[in-house]
């Protein structure tokens, strides 16, 4: 029997009709052909600028997974979940825009949520992606190594100039700050430009952590790579681990451009290349901090194993534990009644502007096998223990 079957924990923060418009909104998830029209209608209508539509999303899919449309109203969410041991990553919900204006917007909500989070240890981390401090097709230009155009090399030097600012701010304010990982064809300039960031401001600890994803090939031994670059220019490591969430788009690219698959081949592997990662992280710690980001059980089990087996603290300051927002309350709040570090992405921003954020968790849901019917289990057991069953 899973440790994380305590629904009484899981869902004490909220109502009966709270957890009642969860499970019917998880049960419509758990369609595909549900899902799919709904999504594409959803796009539409929002689209199109039907507020009743607006309306209706906000009382369902944007509550269950974000916390409000701002910082400010997100903060009942994160002084809430606070009570119970679990922080809060305020996540700028926005995507799929790519231009200029919008990516200096994004890095002036970035500076906000740093200032919010200085001080205040009920928000530990602030993150950002990748592709809200700039476009992804100059990621890729830059990661090809080929020769940039004037204005390419505007653009790229705008976006280094982003990470600096938001770094440099994090560094001076002691906020630890969290780049993404994104498509793989993006993401070695990617981690070029935050081993730069972990160099000049991870002097004396993990200010800038980067994001790596389990489910690729290849990523122990980049981790290897990343730690022998440490030790010999003497600066410390942080990273997010996460499985991955673009495995339909990576196969399908690489197919179509007769590339080699750089995604696991099974389900298995990625499982054992992600536990693989849980070592890599509690044999190094004078060098790595890790953030678990994951949903699933087992792995999370064995991380909390293996600290208990190294002697080390619940509370060890290198090691933390991660969930979205709306799903997997089972784990989040089982780790933070027992006090470990555990924390929730909590997205938010205008509800227009989340909804490819809302209907990319939808599908995730709807393709992940057995999420969607944990979510619905554990609903219903907490259901039935409240009318006494």
């Amino acid at each position: 029997m899973s440790i994380f079957n305590n629904t009484q924990i899981a869902f004490a923060d909220k109502t009966d009709s709270q957890l009642k418009k969860a499970y019917w909104m998880f049960k419509a998830i758990e369609q595909p052909l549900i899902t799919n029209v709904g999504i594409s209608a959803l796009n539409f209508t929002v689209k199109n600028d039907f507020p009743f539509v607006t309306n209706i999303v906000k009382q369902t899919l944007f509550e269950q997974f974000c916390g409000g449309e701002t910082h400010e109203e997100s903060m009942k969410v994160v002084k809430q979940m606070f009570k119970h041991h679990v922080g809060s990553i305020f996540d700028y919900a926005i995507e799929g825009k790519a231009e200029e204006k919008v990516f200096d917007g994004t890095c002036t909500e970035i500076k906000q949520n740093i200032k919010f989070a200085e001080g205040n240890p009920a928000i530990p981390f602030v993150v950002f992606k990748p592709t809200g401090f700039g476009r992804i097709e100059i990621y890729e230009e830059v990661g090809r190594n080929v020769e940039l155009t004037t204005s390419q090399k505007d653009e790229w030097a705008r976006v280094v100039k982003r990470y600096e600012e938001v770094c440099q701010m994090a560094f001076d304010r002691n906020v630890v700050i969290m780049i993404d990982a994104e498509e793989s064809w993006m993401q070695d300039s990617t981690d070029n430009l935050v081993n730069d960031m972990m160099e000049r401001f991870n002097k004396e600890r993990a200010i800038v952590w980067n994001t790596i994803q389990m489910y690729r090939t290849g990523r122990m031994e980049y981790l290897a790579e990343d730690l022998e670059r440490a030790k010999e220019k003497n600066y410390f490591l942080g990273y997010k681990f996460v499985r991955g969430a673009y495995m339909e788009k990576e196969r399908a690219r690489a197919l179509a451009m007769k590339y080699p698959d750089p995604i696991q081949p099974t389900k298995q592997a990625s499982d054992d290349n992600y536990n693989a990662a849980i070592d890599f992280v509690l044999n190094n710690l004078d060098k790595v901090s890790g953030f678990f980001g994951t949903h699933n059980e087992k792995s999370t089990e064995l991380v909390m194993d293996k600290m208990k087996a190294m002697g080390l603290p619940h509370d060890h300051r290198q090691i933390h534990f991660g969930q979205l927002y709306g799903m997997s309350d089972n784990i989040t709040y089982y780790l933070g009644a027992e006090k470990y570090n555990v924390c929730k992405y909590l997205p938010y921003g205008p509800v227009k502007d989340v909804v490819p954020y809302l209907t990319r968790r939808a599908q995730e849901n709807t393709s992940v096998a057995g999420q969607t019917g944990r979510e619905l289990g554990l609903i219903q057991k907490e259901l039935d223990r409240r009318r006494g069953k």
